[in-house]
């Protein structure tokens, strides 16, 4: 019998090494048709989990309540299991470069609790060669078992989107790759167990490295294009978003536009791909590019609020200035690499200590990551600068008169509105006077 047809008998379990907005949802699917055992080692997270709290809302509590995954913090619990799957993050260095320590981290963890007959397989983000050239001799060494014989691998890079209730984990095709072509199929089996959409079998594990880092890669290059236009339209004095709708209405358009790039994946994962080229003897030009201009939107932003303010006539020092959302994407409690931080950087150089306001993101980590305190919207009032960051479901569509009552008592030309994503009305708000701009 083979390891997928005991799996799904649940004769075997599976464990979910990382329980974060990429491994928490796929130990919660996987969960469904089979056994499975849910680690990481943070035990706050594990007590929410086990409490029935989904501190990511990928979920949400319900489910969190009512799935049947074994949330642990214990690593020796992973010897009752023989299909592994390894979901942590791989952030970066503050010099750009990759922080491969978590995926090293895992891999020993999951080593020194490997047993024979056993398949690793990794979806964490990574340069095409790591699985092979790093995690596999660590599995080894703290195994004392010999991949390819003893126990297989593969890789599987994640594709969720935190946040995106349409596409799914479920909905999205699964790219898979494994050492041989036994492991490939026993891979390609346990994930169709979870996965409607089907799985797309990569001719090898560098293929399927190469693959999540390219797709992320090419969607920060084209952000970047429309940033850059956006910059050039600025100074023009052109509306950019006028001109995207203009330019949309061509079938192939590919209908990018112009933001802050953060979060954990496309804002991280094209690094992985020029340091492995540049060790290569290969500079990076076109993607090194794309990665400089969106790394530097959030202090563009941050200039066009000091503009906007000096314009109405404010004193820049002493002018009140809100941000809505501090998130790296809308309808996410997740504030990793998140660029409005850039924005509140770019303000505090003028000396404005901006407030910030976010329903999704949890108030205790906004302070210990940034040192940022979260104000409710209901108790803020005479401001000079209200700045839509991130287009939050509570954002989108507000009504202007909900807004101009928290502003302080002042002629509207003299209120200055900076919408980042776009999301409000500019007829409607320039029609009453406000100072008004968009990216």
């Amino acid at each position: 019998m083979s390891l997928y047809e005991k799996i799904a008998n649940k004769q075997e379990r599976i464990s979910v090494v990382g329980l974060g907005y990429v491994g928490m949802p796929l130990a919660v699917a996987f969960a469904k048709k089979v056994d499975v055992i849910g680690f990481d080692l943070n035990e706050k997270k594990i007590e929410l989990y086990t409490s029935g709290i989904d501190p990511t809302n990928e979920v949400g509590d319900e489910v969190i309540k009512h799935t049947s995954v074994g949330f642990t913090s214990d690593e020796t619990k992973l010897k009752e299991a023989k299909f592994h799957v390894v979901a942590v993050p791989t952030p970066i260095n503050s010099d750009k470069t990759p922080n491969l320590a978590p995926v090293e981290g895992a891999s020993t963890i999951v080593g020194r609790n490997l047993t024979k007959g056993s398949i690793v397989v990794f979806e964490s983000t990574v340069y095409p060669g790591v699985t092979e050239d790093v995690c596999i001799p660590i599995l080894e060494k703290e195994s004392g078992l010999k991949c390819g014989y003893d126990f297989k691998v593969g890789y599987s890079p994640e594709r969720i989107n935190p946040g995106d209730k349409v596409h799914t984990l479920e909905k999205i095709i699964k790219i898979v790759s494994g050492i041989d072509d036994e492991s490939l199929e026993e891979i390609s089996k346990v994930y169709e167990l979870v996965i409607e959409a089907g799985v797309h079998k990569a001719s090898s594990i560098k293929v399927a490295e190469a693959a999540k880092v390219v797709e992320n890669s090419q969607r920060d290059i084209n952000i970047a294009f429309m940033n850059e236009l956006a910059m050039v339209f600025d100074r023009m004095g052109i509306d950019t978003k006028d001109v995207i709708e203009a330019m949309d209405t061509k079938w192939n358009a590919l209908r990018f536009t112009p933001g802050l790039v953060g979060g954990h994946c496309i804002g991280v994962d094209p690094y992985y791909f020029i340091y492995e080229a540049e060790r290569l003897g290969y500079h990076s030009q076109i993607i090194l590019s794309g990665r400089k201009i969106n790394d530097g939107m959030g202090n563009f932003v941050a200039n066009a609020i000091i503009k906007k303010l000096i314009l109405a006539n404010k004193v820049v020092k002493q002018s009140k200035v809100v941000l809505l959302g501090i998130t790296f994407k809308e309808n996410c409690p997740d504030i990793r690499n998140s660029k409005v931080v850039d924005i509140i950087k770019g303000l505090n150089e003028y000396g404005i200590k901006p407030i910030v306001v976010d329903p999704c993101a949890n108030a205790d980590e906004a302070k210990s990551e940034y040192d940022i305190d979260l104000v409710n919207l209901n108790d803020i009032e005479d401001a000079d600068c209200f700045v839509f960051a991130v287009a939050h479901s509570e954002y989108v569509g507000m009504e202007i008169e909900q807004v101009d009552k928290l502003f302080s008592i002042s002629e509207n030309r003299e209120k200055v509105i900076v919408d980042v994503k776009g999301i409000l009305n500019k007829e409607e708000i320039e029609v009453r006077g406000y100072s008004y701009w968009r990216l």
